[in-house]
């Protein structure tokens, strides 16, 4: 199985620069609490730097992803293809035989986010950027 990683949103839109703004949606990171989960290469860890200020990610472990599938998944109910067939819809994942939407909406989470809140790094002891496996940790926090 290839690595994923999973990006949590943890701000919110006031004051964000224009081009962090549409990184988040291209990540489908449309409000706070979102979490989506990504495959590991050099283009999503590109975007998820570009955003660093705004969103927390990490490596996620196969069983946090399938306790995130289980509660949190929704079922996409949309189109796969327009009316003439031609234009094929990726808005959501196959998960066995579920189709799912791409994001994840979380709670907040269990006694918050860090000691220095959502303005300081992971590193700092906050919550932004990259936090590894702790990821998992947050997730199942928030779930």
């Amino acid at each position: 199985m290839e690595q994923r990683l999973a990006a949590i949103r943890v701000r919110g839109i006031v004051g964000i620069k224009s081009q962090v703004e549409s990184t988040l949606r291209m990540l489908r990171l449309y409000k706070k609490n979102y979490c989506c989960v990504l495959p590991s290469n050099k283009i999503y860890e590109g975007m998820l730097k570009e955003a660093k200020d705004y969103l927390t990610w990490g490596e996620i472990s196969e069983d946090t992803f399938k306790i995130l599938v289980d509660k949190r998944g929704e079922e996409f109910k949309g189109r796969e293809t327009d009316s003439k067939g031609k234009i094929k819809y990726k808005g959501f994942m196959i998960i066995g035989d579920k189709k799912i939407k791409e994001y994840f909406r979380l709670n907040a989470p269990k006694k918050g986010f860090g000691r220095k809140g959502i303005k300081h790094s992971f590193k700092q002891g906050g919550a932004l950027g990259y936090r590894g496996s702790a990821i998992n940790d947050l997730i199942k926090r928030m779930v």
